[in-house]
């Protein structure tokens, strides 16, 4: 059985997450350094790594919070009536997860998607998201020749491509609403 968690341990969490937050808010996610965190909480450096793992643990946490209140925001959303709906309804998400390429980093590197012993806060949203847009989807008038699962896993996919072509050089000056619109209508909405 795990010990219960000690008040201060969590007030000095509280401290350290606060005052990263309110770094970010000051200078951005990718100028976050642990020794301005610790700095602004009143903590020793030592006391940081006591509670995260590393400073993408930190990120991995203050970001997939963040991701969670837009997801908060998304179920609150009426059931998109078309693409341009559910693009407009996800556009928040995909624009915080754009903010900074460093965000976008963090994401990918905690989203499931590569390898990782543990399941953190990120890719936490990112079966939230799947399930929102599932339901989203079996209930609007897209296609039903395949599971709402399914599409919504495309869905997710064509999200995650529209912004990484969004940091590509080549590929940034297509809007991404423009970019998404495109993919969902041929994924949702095939031709017979």
């Amino acid at each position: 059985m795990k010990d219960a968690i000690q008040p201060r341990t969590l007030i000095t969490r509280a401290k350290l997450t606060a005052a990263a937050e309110a770094l970010i808010a000051d200078h951005g996610y990718d100028a976050l350094r642990v020794e301005e965190v610790v700095k602004t909480a009143g903590v020793a450096k030592g006391t940081f790594f006591a509670h995260f793992k590393d400073k993408d643990a930190l990120m991995d946490l203050l970001i997939g919070a963040k991701i969670d209140g837009l997801l908060d925001d998304l179920e609150r959303q009426p059931v998109p009536g078309s693409t341009a709906d559910l693009i407009a309804a996800m556009d928040p998400m995909m624009r915080f997860m754009t903010c900074e390429r460093y965000v976008f980093d963090v994401i990918l590197r905690h989203s499931g998607a590569a390898m990782s012993d543990e399941i953190g806060p990120i890719a936490k949203t990112f079966g939230r998201h799947l399930i929102v847009v599932a339901d989203w989807l079996r209930d609007g008038p897209f296609r039903r020749d395949i599971s709402t699962l399914l599409m919504a896993e495309g869905v997710q996919a064509f999200l995650v491509q529209v912004m990484a072509l969004h940091f590509c050089a080549i590929h940034a000056n297509v809007d991404m609403r423009d970019r998404l619109q495109v993919y969902l209508d041929a994924w949702l909405l095939p031709k017979d």
